[in-house]
């Protein structure tokens, strides 16, 4: 690789870590190609980028940006998920395949909105519910109130039939 070719990757990779809410680093010794290809089919669904890149690029790249902090970890082979949507969803992805594949994958680290995340971390962050999940808890909860209050809103009058169906069955008794 000549040396424009690797200033236009390290260009391009530092625009990616800038505009990525998380990233994630592994380890891949030992992949296949079938689990390498398993692996990048489930986190393209999940709308994130995974690279295997150069440690020295990728500590060019991440210069100058908040995912700095991982520099310690780019030792070895390092894969590199990107994710610029729901980090919850990359993370489920990644714990789940490491889990899979304890001898051949394994996470490092991460940054989520600027702060570093160990692997422990990750996992927490995968055990979280997904963002639509979240959303319809917020909006059930937000909802509550208002059904609640129509539900006794609309008792009031069929207990004031009621009443008036009591006093006329009373009345028609006597």
């Amino acid at each position: 690789m000549n040396k424009e070719t690797k200033q236009q990757q390290v260009a391009e990779l530092h625009d990616k870590l800038k505009r990525a809410k998380a990233v994630f680093l592994a380890d891949f010794r030992g992949m296949n190609v079938e689990q390498a290809t398993m692996l990048r089919n489930e986190l393209r669904t999940a709308a994130v980028e995974y690279k295997v890149v150069k440690n020295t690029l990728l500590e060019l790249a991440s210069r100058e940006t908040d995912k700095e902090s991982l520099s310690a970890h780019y030792a070895g082979p390092t894969a590199v998920a990107l994710s610029y949507d729901d980090p919850v969803a990359a993370a489920k992805v990644l714990s789940k395949f490491a889990k899979t594949q304890p001898n051949t994958f394994k996470l490092k680290a991460g940054v989520l909105t600027g702060k570093a995340i160990t692997v422990a971390d990750i996992q927490s962050l995968a055990d979280l519910p997904s963002r639509e999940v979240l959303l319809a808890k917020l909006l059930g909860t937000i909802n509550a109130p208002v059904a609640n209050f129509v539900g006794v809103l609309a008792a009031v009058p069929g207990s004031f039939v009621r009443a008036l169906n009591a006093i006329k069955l009373q009345k028609e008794g006597n």
